[in-house]
């Protein structure tokens, strides 16, 4: 079964104060059946500037909960979309520079 899994980000300053918030779009995966509640490792996201990305440096992972799962009958073939738990980055402590 394939997914496309999504994650809201918000993007805060040092204050706390919200800068903006994301839905950041990990990809479509194909994999077996999941519930909520299960948990997946990916790559951390990071900043570069005020744009999500992945921290693809060495032992940079993360393990996210499913706390959603929404199918989508209207589109045809339907889609399955997998919401992880949300994150919140701040700009100045995530950001990653220009390591790839």
């Amino acid at each position: 079964m394939k997914y496309q899994f999504c994650q809201y980000v918000t993007i805060v300053d040092m204050n706390e104060e919200i800068l903006s918030e994301v839905l950041f779009e990990h990809g479509e995966f194909e994999g077996i059946s999941l519930s909520i509640g299960a948990s997946v490792l990916m790559n951390q996201l990071g900043l570069k500037q005020f744009d999500v990305v992945y921290d693809r440096r060495e032992g940079k992972t993360a393990r996210n909960k499913i706390v959603d799962i929404e199918i989508d009958l209207i589109k045809k073939p339907s889609v399955t979309r997998v919401y992880l738990e949300p994150v919140r980055l701040i700009v100045g402590q995530h950001d990653i520079g220009e390591v790839e």
